[in-house]
């Protein structure tokens, strides 16, 4: 039972303000609200948007409250378990300040019938419909959460010393996305190929739909297997947080390589938590395109960015006291 006396054992020299992570999420918070200021009249709940950033911040402060009142272990957790958990306010987010710029699909629409003559975000399902593969795309996709917290769970008890450099790196990869999606409007095919009309994709002919996102936010249901258990899981999570925007790059992709670099960099001998995650994160740059979430070429740049940003923030990280 030592980790349950580590997790409440009183740190002997806590940190003292917010630590590097939280001055990321500080750092996105003042950008984005520049933003709305510079927008206002454009967005449509631009004061929702203010009052939430407000309560961002008023969280950060209680958290970093909280730890200097009993600075141990636990509260450490506490602190990034809470802007982990916020991701999911700050996703949708970007819809709400992208929504005002024209839409781009199809310059990405476009390079998938350059490079494939098709559209492999139509036919892949309809190439193999069989529930036991629809099921497994549809686990790949879903796996993505549990990966977060399964590398989350094992910095915090097997490489407590880099705990923080792993929060740092990927919070930070998942703003720096945030940023690229508010400037890049890119819904994907689900959204996409709705808007356009099934006649215009198979004819390979993708017009530009301008700020047609602004007022829809409607979207295919994904193929595959609809009585699959993991069919339910995935389709669920897309009707409760799902909105148009955070195509390209991928960052389903993109933070799944990060967490596979992080997995690696974790252990040093068998790897065994990078083996883990391997076959899961296969399913999950497969499933992006099967249930039409993706084109090919986020893919291929959530693939890029992932070890990129990787490369960048991880010896950032070692700058900073964690």
């Amino acid at each position: 039972m030592n980790w349950l006396t580590d997790i409440f054992k009183k740190e002997k020299k806590p940190a003292k303000g917010l630590f590097p992570f939280e001055w990321i999420v500080v750092g996105y918070t003042l950008l984005t609200l520049l933003f709305i200021l510079f927008t206002y009249t454009k967005l449509p709940h631009a004061e929702a948007m203010i009052v939430g950033r407000i309560r961002i911040l008023a969280i950060i402060g209680a958290l970093w409250f909280v730890y200097w009142l009993v600075p141990c272990r636990l509260t450490r957790f506490a602190r990034v378990a809470a802007q982990l958990a916020l991701l999911a306010w700050w996703y949708p987010d970007t819809y709400e300040l992208n929504r005002i710029l024209p839409n781009l699909d199809h310059i990405f629409a476009q390079a998938d019938q350059n490079l494939f003559g098709y559209q492999p975000a139509l036919f892949f399902s309809q190439a193999m419909p069989w529930p036991w593969f629809s099921e497994l795309m549809d686990l790949g996709y879903a796996s993505y959460f549990p990966m977060i917290v399964v590398v989350t769970i094992y910095y915090f008890f097997y490489r407590y010393q880099a705990f923080g450099h792993m929060a740092f790196v990927l919070l930070g990869a998942f703003f720096i996305f945030y940023v690229i999606f508010i400037f890049l409007p890119v819904t994907g095919p689900q959204y996409y190929y709705l808007a356009i009309g099934p006649d215009n994709v198979l004819e390979g002919n993708f017009p530009q739909v301008g700020d047609y996102f602004y007022h829809h936010t409607e979207r295919i249901v994904s193929p595959g297997w609809q009585d699959g258990l993991f069919y339910h899981l995935v389709e669920g999570a897309h009707q409760a947080g799902e909105r148009p925007t955070a195509a390209f790059p991928s960052s389903h992709v993109g933070i799944t390589v990060v967490l596979l670099l992080l997995a690696w960099n974790a252990q040093t001998r068998r790897q065994s938590l990078f083996w883990l995650l391997m076959p899961f994160a296969l399913l999950m740059f497969f499933a992006t395109v099967y249930i039409q979430a993706h084109y090919v070429v986020d893919v291929i740049a959530g693939l890029l960015s992932g070890i990129l940003f990787y490369s960048l923030l991880y010896p950032l990280s070692k700058k900073f006291k964690s």
